[in-house]
């Protein structure tokens, strides 16, 4: 009977785990650089409304992200997924190239 509640336990930790791991924040954005060693520099643009006037603003974030393969090239339109820290400031990865630059 004790070894079916230990095994209970566990299997509670695993989900527990899982469901933190697929809670990571996606963005899809557009290739600003790629001319660094496995980095590319991706703009996200978005849309906020001004809080007085009400007019839709654009704003920009660029986020450091990492290419292992070094298949992303400027202009790409780009989904990067967050990850651990890999360097200073890389906290990003490259998860897929949805169209490439024209």
């Amino acid at each position: 009977m004790e070894q079916t509640e230990e095994h209970a336990d566990t299997h509670t930790d695993e989900q527990a785990q899982t469901a933190d791991r697929n809670d990571r924040k996606e963005r899809i954005g557009v290739v600003e650089s790629a001319k660094m060693d496995k980095s590319i520099t991706v703009s996200v643009r978005r849309q906020m409304k001004h809080p007085m006037y009400g007019k839709y603003l654009e704003r920009s974030s660029t986020f450091m992200t990492h290419d292992e393969e070094e298949e992303a090239n400027e202009g790409d339109t780009v989904r990067i997924m967050e990850t651990r820290p890999i360097s200073k400031n890389k906290r990003w990865r490259l998860v897929e190239i949805i169209e490439r630059a024209k």
